[in-house]
């Protein structure tokens, strides 16, 4: 171990180094060596490697002017940091579990018979991308502008990038932003949409916001009905609406309830069907389907309309009648071959 002497003189020496106008005494330019910058990931290990030769006299690695080793002697407080190599050739230290503040200007610094000699190595410090704050799932009213935050850190800045996940491949809103602005929002922009936080350190950091769009009922499928007298029918109403819609049912001002005049009234998700299960004459007529929600509320009228009985099974009807057509065609063309051959041979 060195005298403390020295080291007081060394230090000296070294921390003018470090004082603006004072120069720094070089000598031959490529002596010491340091390795070039380095970079390490947040939490990994960074090694800081000087080049020596049979010159050195002293050695001693320093953080801007505080010097973390001389020697073999340790001067940092700091338990992450540790002697890796001391020989002839190598003076190499290691920080563990690095951290940014860890960044910056490390030197090392060497005395030789004469003159004080430097070799400086920056320590870049990378940190993956992380999400820190993004917006809440939201429910809006159609036409209403909505704002959508995300707020990512980490070295180098990431880049920040907003997409819509409820469309198909490569149709998705997209926006290269913290902020992702959407004015007069309409409902096919609902769903999810996702932020992802990039900077090549390491994988994106992705979370998700869903976007509700309400909007209210309109009816996409209203179908009239024919159904003969004493059979079963059914009438079907199918309504788009954010929140779901309500359905109601009236003949004429009257409103229908399941149970009453042998009818039933069943909603399933945004379809609503009416169903009369021995159809009279009085059952005949004009409909309405009426869909709601609490931004407004639409309807549309549905006809039950009579058909013959001989036209309610004219469909499978058509089917065996050109069946037996044909047979007998076929049956007609053979009886008049055999007629035929039967009149050839007699004459």
């Amino acid at each position: 171990m060195y005298h403390p002497a020295y080291w007081i003189v060394f230090s000296a020496t070294t921390a003018l180094l470090f004082i603006p106008g004072v120069p720094v005494r070089s000598g031959d330019a490529t002596f010491p060596k340091a390795m070039d910058n380095v970079t390490v990931r947040q939490g990994e290990s960074a090694t800081l490697r000087c080049t020596i030769d049979d010159r050195v006299t002293r050695v001693a690695w320093l953080n801007r002017s505080t010097i973390l080793y001389a020697g073999n002697d340790k001067w940092s407080i700091d338990p992450r940091v540790i002697i890796l190599v001391n020989t002839p050739t190598q003076y190499s230290i290691m920080i563990q579990n690095v951290d940014v503040y860890d960044e910056g200007p490390y030197t090392c610094s060497v005395q030789t018979d004469n003159h004080p000699k430097t070799s400086r190595v920056h320590l870049i410090v990378q940190v993956p991308p992380q999400i820190m704050n993004i917006s809440s799932d939201i429910t809006v009213n159609e036409g209403s502008s909505v704002t959508l935050l995300c707020l990512a850190i980490g070295r180098p800045e990431p880049t920040v990038t907003w997409r819509h996940l409820s469309v198909k491949e490569g149709q998705g809103f997209v926006s290269e932003d913290e902020y992702l602005e959407i004015s007069d929002i309409k409902r096919d922009q609902s769903g999810e949409y996702e932020c992802s936080a990039l900077n090549d350190v390491a994988a994106p950091d992705v979370r998700k916001v869903k976007i509700t769009v309400n909007y209210p009922p309109y009816i996409s499928k209203a179908k009239n009905t024919g159904v003969s007298v004493g059979q079963k029918g059914i009438l079907s109403c199918e309504a788009s609406a954010v929140p779901m819609a309500d359905f109601q049912w009236f003949k004429e001002e009257t409103r229908l309830a399941t149970g009453l005049d042998g009818v039933r009234i069943e909603n399933k998700g945004h379809i609503s069907t009416l169903t009369f299960f021995n159809v009279s004459e009085k059952d005949y007529g004009n409909y309405t389907c009426v869909a709601s929600n609490k931004l407004g509320n639409t309807n549309a009228s549905i006809t039950l309309y009579e058909i013959s009985p001989s036209s309610a099974v004219a469909g499978p009807g058509a089917v065996i009648d050109g069946v037996n057509s044909a047979s007998r065609a076929l049956a007609c063309l053979w009886l008049s071959g055999t007629l035929f051959a039967h009149f050839f041979i007699k004459f």
